[in-house]
């Protein structure tokens, strides 16, 4: 059948057996079943969400600026950039289109660059094709400043660069890791307050590889709390109460870009979240067991 459908791979063809989308002279088909000549087969293909154009969906978007060529919105914790397996829907994406439906003309939606889907804080989109290329080609430049504040387990002494290729990790693929073969890719952080157990740093991209923060500062010995992906734990003992945070505490505080119609340098700032603010007042009023 796979030569008679050279479009479609094996797998999906295989899929469509199991699924009882394929029949053999009028009956479903099973997986290596002969086939003697003469025999009618017909496919009934099913269409796979990454083949069907994404959607408008009505989902709300804390959008901090927005003008004829550029939005910028503060995201929120849990919410996925673009559709991908297990998320088609519920996206940043979808919500673009509902809110500014002329970005469906644009690639990705006008979408740049991501934050993974518990990473909260800032991220630009572009509305025209111009301004997509000349916010892509600032990245390229890495002139667009962006700044995160990141807790991280244990006592970090004092601010550094990491400069290490991150590419994806050899053995498990859903993991990017410090490797030889990665893109090159830096990061400088700074300390901005000890707490018990744990440190509070401002990290500047220099490069924007996927997950470079949270593989960097695990490389250091010192993994984002709630980054169990990482080595991060999701809760920890602290002075007999259990403190919880259930996603990686990174948020995307500052973003800075030169604007591609008129050339003005802009800048934006967002406040930490509250699930953020509440772990590290907990961190605050709390002391080492």
């Amino acid at each position: 059948m796979s030569k008679l459908l050279p479009e479609y791979s094996r797998s999906r063809l295989q899929e469509w057996i199991k699924a009882r989308r394929v029949l053999l002279a009028g009956q479903p088909a099973v997986p290596k079943q002969s086939v003697w000549g003469g025999e009618a087969v017909e496919v009934q293909p099913e269409t796979h969400p990454s083949e069907v154009p994404f959607e408008a969906e009505e989902i709300a978007l804390h959008v901090v600026y927005e003008d004829a060529a550029l939005l910028v919105v503060d995201k929120a914790a849990g919410m996925v950039v673009h559709p991908a397996s297990g998320n088609w829907e519920g996206t940043l994406l979808n919500a673009l289109l509902h809110h500014a439906p002329q970005l469906a003309g644009i690639p990705r939606a006008g979408i740049v660059h991501r934050l993974d889907k518990d990473t909260s804080g800032l991220l630009v989109v572009a509305k025209t094709l111009e301004a997509q290329t000349d916010l892509v080609r600032q990245l390229q430049a890495r002139t667009v400043k962006r700044e995160y504040y990141a807790l991280v387990q244990g006592v970090v002494e004092r601010g550094g660069r990491v400069e290490a290729p991150v590419g994806r990790h050899p053995q498990q693929r859903v993991k990017m890791a410090v490797t030889q073969s990665g893109k090159p890719a830096v990061t400088y952080y700074e300390v901005v307050e000890r707490l018990p157990a744990h440190t509070l740093v401002r990290c500047r991209l220099e490069t924007g590889r996927t997950h470079q923060i949270r593989v960097h500062m695990q490389s250091l010995g010192h993994p984002l709390a709630g980054d169990t992906v990482y080595g991060g734990r999701r809760a920890w003992e602290m002075a007999g109460e259990r403190l919880l945070f259930p996603r990686q505490a990174l948020h995307a505080a500052r973003l800075g870009l030169i604007h591609p119609a008129t050339g003005e340098a802009m800048e934006w700032h967002s406040p930490l979240p509250e699930d953020f603010e509440a772990m590290l007042a907990g961190l605050r009023a709390a002391t080492p067991l």
